[in-house]
């Protein structure tokens, strides 16, 4: 999987392409884990070209949401989601516990 990471002034981008299940969902983890450990809290998943989302990929992005916001430091955005993502996200209740946005610019915008 390819990992295409991008840095703001004020924030990160995060950018994968195609299925993100538990075949891949430790190396997502992984980039995620290594820009906390930078210091960099305040994130943007952009999932423009995401077509599939599993729960595994769903809990790397819930581990790391907790991460960033422990003692108020920052938080993961969700920026471009699928159509039908973004309805399997509001089925199981999560849509609420991620900010979303139809663009990077207003994801990026939001910090």
């Amino acid at each position: 999987m390819e990992i295409a990471i991008t840095h703001y002034k004020r924030c990160v981008v995060i950018k994968t392409k195609g299925r993100m299940d538990g075949s891949n969902a430790p190396e997502l983890k992984t980039a995620f884990k290594e820009l906390i450990d930078k210091g960099e809290f305040n994130l943007v998943f952009d999932m423009s070209e995401v077509n599939f989302m599993a729960s595994a990929g769903w809990w790397v992005l819930i581990d790391t949401q907790k991460t960033c916001k422990q003692l108020n430091r920052g938080e993961v955005v969700l920026a471009c989601i699928d159509k039908g993502i973004q309805d399997s996200l509001s089925l199981v209740g999560m849509s609420s516990y991620f900010k979303a946005f139809d663009d990077i610019t207003s994801a990026v915008g939001s910090f």
